[in-house]
């Protein structure tokens, strides 16, 4: 059960399933989360939105693929920053909606009242893991989630929209200067859910005022022009995720 794994470990767990989700080659998907302990998977895809769902017996895993550069649906989705209502409360970002409407059928009829539920996904499938957690949250007959994990997550929705999740656990974690954490920008009424995990700029798990967070983030734009790299796109990076939370597990065992 994922109960029984610490925070730590379920934070590693859920960035490489993340990871995972990229794939659209689902034999190879059902291979390594085998591996991982999942028996049972099913793969939700519909006009470029993706997802998959993990079972293992007692838990029940849904995670949304992220934003594929080459993917048009997956860019018009990021761009169409448009606040619409939400199928809940208040408004909700158009394109982040709209990925979601193209698979939530499916993915709803396979939740289960009593079902164990977590949610994940990096970038765009972040975003698209909080809506569908917020449905589950508002719908009487599907189970409350868990937790979710989201990696790089943009901005979702309205500031009532963000309350509406009540205290609904979602740790979202963000890698110093990655810059879709930042979008949309928040002068346009967008708000973050869920409780901030910030890995600083030489890669450690740390709680920052945000005047510290903001020099932490200067130190890390340093560093990337040193290195001949853009700090806010190669922060982005799922896989830099993955690196960096394993090593925080590890110190944490």
């Amino acid at each position: 059960m994922i109960t029984n794994l610490t925070f730590s470990e379920r934070s590693v767990l859920f960035a490489e399933l993340s990871k995972l989700v990229y794939s659209s080659n689902l034999n190879h998907v059902k291979e390594i989360a085998g591996h991982m302990g999942f028996h049972t998977i099913e793969y939700y895809n519909s006009d470029g939105a993706q997802a998959y769902r993990f079972c293992n017996g007692c838990d029940t895993v849904i995670v949304c693929r992220g934003t594929e550069p080459t993917c048009f649906n997956d860019i018009r989705a990021d761009l169409r920053a448009y606040p619409v209502e939400s199928e809940t409360v208040s408004r909700v970002h158009w394109g982040f909606k709209c990925e979601v409407d193209d698979i939530w059928p499916r993915v709803r009829e396979d939740i289960k009242e009593d079902s164990i539920l977590w949610f994940g996904g990096h970038s765009l499938g972040g975003a698209m893991a909080t809506i569908m957690a917020s449905r589950c949250y508002h719908d009487t007959n599907l189970a409350d989630p868990v937790e979710i994990y989201t990696y790089g997550s943009p901005r979702v929705g309205w500031p009532k929209y963000v309350e509406s999740l009540g205290s609904m656990k979602h740790y979202r974690w963000v890698n110093n200067n990655d810059i879709v954490a930042c979008v949309p920008f928040w002068i346009l009424g967008y708000r973050h859910h869920g409780c901030i995990r910030y890995l600083d700029w030489q890669g450690r798990y740390v709680q920052y005022s945000w005047i510290e967070e903001l020099k932490d983030r200067f130190r890390g734009i340093i560093r990337g022009i040193r290195k001949g790299s853009i700090d806010f796109f190669s922060d982005h990076s799922i896989d830099r995720y993955i690196d960096l939370l394993k090593l925080f597990r590890d110190r944490y065992k």
